[in-house]
């Protein structure tokens, strides 16, 4: 093991809950235990709790706050950007800005920076953005995934930070949930599989590699399966209850996690979500007894977003509830301070115990250890070598394999597809069809995602089209539909707006007006008629579907367009199987594998191949 920098300056399968260890699993944590029992024994309690503590980039009230209150780390939500802009440039110049403040206190321990890099390192301008995991389900590429997370990895650490708050290993069992398309699947051993090479291709070098960054599997647990109206959320999914047995509960939505740990998964975000009623933030028998007894898992937990604060209406007695029950680092975006002195006041007051601080600052600092962070040689900057690799030709290459794996088929009549690349006239129509925004979705750049062009660099499908036809061939295109009398067929691209979390919780699941009229207007042409939705889960679709001639299910592709115009033209097959039960109607909602339901639009694993 290296010099310490610090050392003078200071399921598996579940059955029933009965769990099958990995042989596989990588080494555990327990050799780091003893330069990190000294390093600890070193610390006063301010520097234990600053190791607890995690602020947001935008909430930092000064930056020499990382020293004063010794912050263990620092996270940038979505859109939190740093001062000079959110190029890859300014991103590295900020985070080795904060090291370099944490680089001055007694003990010199590192930060650990976060941030939802959860398709792509998905905040900064020019990164590849892949297919949300929705598609990536479709795939069911375990390989694929793992070099998805290796790439990641590696843009992310072009910029310096080495922790994402990914994968999420939720089980969606209700599409109105906003958040569905950050699950693979309806299916936990197909998220299982995935999320267990997520974390395999994050870590891919070894934890302390140069190219590699920690992964946090998310949101423990059940926030997949909630019911609308219940608990907190008293209108829509997020953040609600999950209400079932133990058995149901544990097969359906603990599953995935023990493969997530076995792959050496070390952080885990508990959910906003609660369990039959409690809040999960603070169940201290899923935390403590199930998560770090019965399946081992050595890392540490950190909240959500001001998480904390949702579990009682006073905050002080809403940190100890959390603390007690087994949280070891709260993100607390903008309230960092007063969680620091409430949680020092209820140690000194006996409320919490000093044996429960020393255990989590125990498990945050053996990370940091296996990490490499406290290594003396270890560099908090950006990497030259893989700032030349960022957004590369290459990268892209892998996004658009990913795009053209996860594409699903859904109905191709007369052989309309693939469409022929010396037609004389194509005509593309929907607002979708030249919109990176529409094509990434939420988690772009902005939390929420945005409309337009300016989002980021990439391929619209528009685009690629063009390059994808002869020079003869001529590509007109309209927003709404029309014009396309004299065209030999139609290409429209419709979809969702992008949203994230709550805000996409949807009762209906019907396309805007505007997306109908697009494709009616096409229709009335007269001319063949491909439909080509972007969506982060499946739609009520029976009305569009009856007039397309090809329907491509296309979810959020992310930046590589052409990987749709691949497909669309025959230079690759389909070969997408969906890894959601599409519904025929909202009444059916929800529906999934193997739940008795009959008669859905397609059953789970459909998918044409031509």
């Amino acid at each position: 093991m290296n010099k310490k920098k610090w050392g003078s300056a200071g399921l598996g399968i579940f059955v029933l809950g009965l769990l099958v260890s990995c042989a596989s699993r990588p080494a555990g944590l327990s050799r780091y235990d003893e330069p990190a029992r000294e390093l600890l024994n070193k610390m006063t309690l301010d520097e234990k709790i600053g190791q607890m503590v995690q602020a947001d980039n935008a909430g930092l009230k000064d930056p020499t706050d990382v020293q004063t209150y010794y912050l263990g780390s620092v996270l940038s939500g979505g859109g939190s950007d740093p001062t000079a802009g959110n190029s890859m440039e300014a991103w590295t110049e900020h985070y080795e800005a904060l090291q370099k403040q944490a680089a001055q206190t007694r003990l010199r321990i590192p930060l650990l920076y976060g941030i939802d890099a959860v398709h792509g390192h998905n905040n900064v301008l020019g990164a590849v953005i892949f297919p949300h995991n929705i598609g990536l389900g479709c795939a069911d590429n375990p390989k694929l995934v793992k070099q998805i997370g290796q790439i990641t990895a590696k843009e992310m650490r072009a910029t310096g930070i080495q922790w994402t708050f990914a994968p999420c290993v939720t089980v969606p069992q209700d599409e109105r949930w906003g958040r569905t398309y950050e699950g693979f699947s309806e299916d936990p051993e197909l998220v299982s599989r995935l999320g267990e090479a997520y974390v395999l291709g994050l870590q891919a070098d070894g934890l302390s590699g140069a190219e590699s960054v920690l992964a946090c599997a998310k949101h423990f647990v059940g926030d997949g399966g909630t019911v609308a109206g219940s608990t907190r959320n008293r209108r829509g999914w997020d953040q609600g209850d999950t209400q079932c047995d133990e058995e149901t509960f544990r097969r359906i939505h603990l599953f995935p996690y023990q493969d997530a740990i076995n792959a050496g998964a070390l952080t885990i975000m508990p959910s906003y979500s609660s369990w039959n009623g409690i809040k999960c933030s603070a169940n201290k028998y899923l935390l403590t007894d199930v998560l770090k007894g019965e399946m081992k898992f050595e890392g540490f937990l950190i909240s959500d977003w001001d998480a904390i604060r949702q579990l009682d209406p006073d905050y002080k007695t809403a940190i100890a509830i959390s603390i007690n029950a087994g949280m070891d680092m709260a993100m607390e975006p903008n309230g960092y301070r007063e969680f620091f002195t409430l949680l020092k006041e209820l140690v000194e007051e006996g409320t919490v115990p000093m044996s429960r601080i020393d255990d989590a600052v125990f498990r945050i600092l053996r990370v940091k250890f296996a990490m490499g962070m406290m290594d003396e040689d270890y560099v908090g900057e950006g990497n030259p070598a893989l700032q030349a690799q960022f957004g590369s030709d290459e990268h892209r290459a892998v996004a658009r394999q990913a795009v053209r794996e996860s594409l699903v088929l859904l109905k191709n009549e007369k052989q309309t597809l693939p469409v022929s690349k010396t037609l004389g006239r194509i005509h593309v129509a929907g607002q979708a069809a030249d919109n990176i925004g529409y094509q990434c979705g939420g988690w772009t750049i902005q939390w929420q995602g945005q409309s337009g062009n300016v989002t980021t660099g990439g391929t619209t499908i528009l685009s690629a089209i063009k390059q994808s036809v002869s020079d003869q061939t001529s590509v007109t295109y309209s927003k709404d539909g029309t014009g396309a009398n004299g065209a030999d067929i139609g290409i429209v691209v419709v979809g969702e707006p992008p949203y994230a979390e709550g805000s996409g919780d949807n009762r209906e699941l019907k396309l805007a007006p505007a997306e109908l009229a697009a494709v009616n207007n096409l229709k009335a042409s007269g001319i063949p008629v491909v439909v080509v939705l972007l969506s982060g889960r499946p739609l009520i679709i029976n009305d569009v579907l009856d007039q397309a001639d090809a329907f491509v299910a296309a979810w959020l592709p992310g930046t590589e367009g052409q990987g749709v115009s691949d497909l669309l033209f025959g230079d690759y097959p389909f070969t997408g199987k969906l890894s959601f039960t599409w519904p025929r109607s909202i009444d059916q909602l929800p529906i999934n594998k193997g739940d008795g339901k009959e008669n859905p639009l397609f059953p789970f694993g459909f998918g044409l191949t031509k």
